[in-house]
């Protein structure tokens, strides 16, 4: 397997790679298969290749009192994660009590994970690949276009849904949301069955047009379409022209608990990849890297980190090493935090701002009949019909993701509606009693299994005051400088919001569900605003992006197409914190095309340096 989890006595490498989550992985073996000797140094501990270790997890998921994305997983002291309860509302705005400092004036939501394999590890599988419109936001007059477009990346996107193992139906992509497959394309597994609740929307809502509020004078129509999934499924045989496709893993077999872990693994995760790896390739963990250092002439010249061993305390040693490509991908906001400790790649203003994430508006309600929540994947399938167009100069564009787990993200899990009913009787009934017994079952039973969520996932244009930034005062347990976070939402995006709530109410009228969507500033509800006279909230989809921005010019960007730092050329900063814009789609799976056409170029750039020997 290659992989080695205790410190090399060698000191200079070919590559370094700082991260071992999605992007850092991908690198780490597209390098590593073509001979280069790689360390990958992770700040988070060892989440467990073994199944027992899996297993292990998943327990530790399971007996969590409050299971949230780090619940699965060991957090350190020294390399903290920040979580979803870090961040609570109320009536005079928001608290932030975790790692990230938060300025406002509204929170960033998001969480993401410092382990072994990164969020990687805790993502919710769905595999979109962005809209060519996406590449050229710039063009609409909001945000950032990107210095490639989809005709670039679009070998890469095969290349990383062979690499993870996407599940999904290319003739849905290609005729339902716009996306220029080859003919010949399939993708490697079948696409996953849609859940009964898929099945309800799309009957109800078949044939019916809606109207966007910042178009009224068009109307769209609402296809119901099938979510590719990095997840397990039936392999297709057309794949590869006839190859076919073995898939790594157990087959998806419904769990209802696919974000944060699958208990069967039949999600992927980038331990996957791992498991792949050459023996050339070394892995560190508990490796927390503090500082880049670079001579005058931009070259980096050697890398700090500090290694702890103990979860609970800071304590740790601090060690050197040399390499001749440098390659960040620990997060866009670890990313971004380690350029501006280091003092690095700044030229054009740009590290650690235009942070962007998909704020996710929930709208929540009960259907007429049951429809059989908490079976399957988070979200089968969603609505794309509003994903692009010229209406996105105007407000945000957005997806909608069809929930399947009732109403676990907008209130919590069921066990909050157990207890709602033994304190409070049927709510339908003003000062009942508390219900037990058969009475217990019958309502849960009826209110449970008729809940659905819809979310819709707003695109956020790159905008330079959304930031973070160091302060030398705010310093975690190891000495190293806190993100701080300054953040907001713009009336771009918050139009958006304003159309998908009005698009939301017309489906539920069309489904004659009870909405019971509430927005209030409560302690739930951080993202609490209020715009143009109406009550908001959002949640973070975990999609940071932008702190580390891709351009053509090295005057108002940061990295190159290459993901190539500007200002230092064996510096590479990859992952999200690229991307000059997000789309609406998850953004994992073009991360991964974007890390694998950027491998490419670090071989190239080792090669040009004949500092080794390909073997």
């Amino acid at each position: 397997m290659g992989r080695n989890t205790s410190a090399q006595p060698v000191r200079r490498y070919d590559v370094l790679i700082v991260g071992a989550g999605f992007a850092g992985s991908l690198v780490a073996k597209a390098l590593g298969d073509r001979g280069w000797r790689i360390l990958v140094l992770e700040a988070g501990a060892d989440s467990g290749s073994s199944w027992e270790g899996h297993q292990k997890a998943v327990h530790a998921f399971r007996t969590a009192l409050a299971r949230t994305p780090t619940s699965p997983y060991r957090t350190t002291v020294a390399a903290p994660s920040p979580d979803t309860p870090d961040l609570v509302g109320g009536p005079g705005g928001f608290q932030a009590n975790g790692y990230l400092m938060q300025r406002g004036p509204l929170p960033y939501a998001s969480a993401y994970v410092r382990v072994n394999g990164g969020t990687g590890m805790v993502w919710t599988g769905a595999a979109l690949r962005m809209h060519p419109e996406d590449f050229r936001t710039g063009d609409f007059g909001v945000g950032r276009s990107w210095p490639v477009d989809y005709a670039d990346l679009e070998p890469y996107y095969r290349s990383a849904e062979r690499e993870i193992g996407v599940a999904g139906d290319v003739d849905e992509q290609r005729d339902q949301v716009g996306l220029p497959f080859a003919d010949d394309y399939t993708f490697p597994m079948h696409g996953l069955p849609g859940s009964y609740l898929d099945a309800v929307i799309a009957e109800a809502l078949e044939g019916h047009p809606v109207r966007d509020p910042y178009q009224p004078e068009k109307t769209r129509c609402l296809d119901v379409v099938g979510t590719p999934q990095a997840r397990n499924g039936v392999p297709n045989a057309r794949y590869d022209g006839g190859a076919g496709y073995t898939p790594e893993g157990r087959r998806c077999v419904g769990y209802a608990s696919c974000m944060p872990i699958c208990p069967e693994e039949a999600k992927y995760t980038p331990r996957r990849t791992q498991e792949r790896w050459q023996a050339n390739v070394a892995l560190e963990t508990r490796a927390v890297v503090n500082r880049v250092h670079a001579a005058g002439n931009g070259q980096i010249t050697r890398v700090g980190y500090q290694s702890y061993l103990d979860d609970t305390t800071g304590r740790h040693t601090s060690h050197e090493v040399e390499a001749e490509l440098v390659i960040l991908a620990a997060h866009a906001i670890e990313n971004a935090k380690l350029l501006l400790t280091s003092g690095l790649a700044n030229r054009s203003d740009q590290v650690g701002r235009n942070l962007m994430d998909h704020p996710a508006l929930l709208t929540w309600g009960l259907m007429p009949e049951p429809i059989g929540p908490y079976r399957g994947p988070n979200s089968t399938s969603g609505i794309e019909s509003f994903r692009f167009g010229a209406t996105r100069g105007v407000r945000a564009p957005f997806r909608i993701e069809i929930g399947n787990w009732g109403w676990v993200w907008a209130l919590g899990p069921p066990d909050l509606d157990t207890d709602d009913v033994l304190r409070e009787g049927d709510p339908a009934a003003p000062n009942g009693r508390g219900l037990f017994g058969a009475e217990l079952r019958r309502l849960l039973g009826d209110r449970v299994g008729r809940q659905f969520t819809l979310q819709f996932e707003v695109e956020q244009e790159a905008d330079p005051d959304n930031r973070l930034t160091i302060d030398p005062d705010e310093l975690d347990s190891l000495g190293n400088p806190r993100p701080v976070i300054h953040y907001q939402l713009s009336d771009h995006v918050k139009r958006g919001m304003v159309a998908a709530k009005r698009v939301s109410d017309q489906i539920f009228a069309l489904l004659q569900a009870e909405d019971h969507t509430d927005y209030r500033p409560v302690a739930a509800m951080p993202g609490y605003f209020e715009f143009q006279g109406e009550r908001f909230s959002y949640r973070g989809a975990g999609h940071g992006a932008g702190t580390h921005i891709m351009g053509s010019s090295p005057t108002n960007s940061v990295v190159n197409q290459w993901q190539q730092c500007w200002d230092h050329p064996n510096l590479y900063a990859v992952g999200c914190g690229s991307m000059p814009s997000l789309g609406t789609s998850n953004p994992s799976l073009t991360m991964a095309a974007l890390a694998l056409r950027s491998a490419e170029h670090m071989h190239r750039e080792l090669l040009s340096r004949r500092r080794c020997t390909v073997r």
